[in-house]
C-alpha cells in the first residue's frame, strides 16, 4: 500500500525525467526549425528569412517558431553559426588530419571547393551574406564577418605552417596568398552558379597549382608532385 511519503517521493523521480524529456522535445524542434531556415537562406539568401515564412515551411505556428527564436535578426544569427559548425566539420576539421604544410593547406582549398561545387544549385551563405549585408552594420553583419575571418585566420595559420615546414618561399606573402585562394573560390561560385560555365572547377584547380608553383620550394613542389590525385578535379594538375 502507498504511502503520502512514497507517493511524493515518486513525484519528485518523475519530475526530472518530463524535464529532460521537455529539453530534448525542445532541442529536437529547434533544430529542426534551424535545417528547414538553412535551406531557405542557402535559395533565398539571410534576408529572405522570416518567422512567417519558416512557420509555413515547417508547418508550425509563428508563435512556436517564435518560442526557439526570439527575433528575425537572431534567426538570422542562428543561421550563420549553424552554417559555419557544417563548414568547419566538412572542410577544416577533415583537412588538418592531412600533414602540416603544403599537404593540409592543399586539402583545406580542394575541400573548400567541393563544397562549392556542392553548392552551386543552391547557394553559398557566406557569399550571398556579403552582397547582403556588406553596407549594414549590426549583428547579424558581425556574425557573418566574424565566421569568414575566422576561416581566413585558418588559412593564414596553414599558409604560415607551409613555410615553416619549407614547403612555401620564406618571403611568401602570406595575405596575398589568402587573397588570391577567396579570390578562386569567389570566382568559381560566379561562373559556375551565375554563368553555368563549364570547367570552372578544374579552373580553380589550375588556378591554385599556378599560386603553388609560384610560392613554392623545390621540396614543397617536389612534395606537392608525388600526392595522390583526386578524381573531382579540384586538384588536377
Amino acid at each position: 500500500m502507498s504511502t503520502p511519503a512514497k507517493n511524493a517521493a515518486s513525484l519528485r523521480a518523475a519530475k526530472p525525467v518530463r524535464v529532460l524529456r521537455s529539453l530534448q522535445k525542445g532541442q529536437q524542434t529547434r533544430a529542426a526549425i534551424l535545417e528547414a531556415a538553412l535551406g531557405l537562406a542557402s535559395h533565398m539568401g539571410l534576408e529572405g528569412l522570416s518567422i512567417g515564412a519558416l512557420a509555413d515551411v515547417t508547418g508550425m505556428s509563428k508563435s512556436g517558431v517564435f518560442a526557439h527564436f526570439g527575433s528575425r535578426e537572431e534567426l538570422q544569427i542562428a543561421v550563420i553559426t549553424e552554417y559555419h559548425a557544417r563548414f568547419e566539420d566538412e572542410v577544416f576539421f577533415t583537412a588538418i588530419r592531412e600533414p602540416r604544410g603544403l599537404p593540409r593547406l592543399r586539402a583545406m582549398f580542394e575541400r573548400w571547393v567541393r563544397r562549392v561545387s556542392v553548392e552551386v544549385d543552391s547557394g553559398c551563405i557566406y557569399i550571398s551574406g556579403a552582397v547582403e549585408f556588406d553596407d549594414r552594420p549590426g549583428p547579424v553583419r558581425d556574425a557573418l564577418a566574424g565566421m569568414v575571418m575566422a576561416w581566413h585566420a585558418a588559412l593564414r595559420k596553414a599558409i604560415l605552417l607551409s613555410v615553416q615546414e619549407g614547403h612555401l618561399q620564406p618571403d611568401a606573402d602570406v595575405e596575398q596568398i589568402v587573397f588570391e585562394l577567396h579570390g578562386l573560390i569567389l570566382s568559381l561560385h560566379h561562373d559556375a552558379r551565375f554563368m553555368r560555365i563549364p570547367g570552372a572547377l578544374e579552373r580553380a584547380g589550375t588556378g591554385f597549382d599556378r599560386a603553388i608553383q609560384f610560392y613554392g620550394t623545390p621540396a614543397g613542389l617536389a612534395l606537392d608532385r608525388a600526392r595522390p590525385v583526386p578524381t573531382n578535379g579540384a586538384g588536377r594538375r
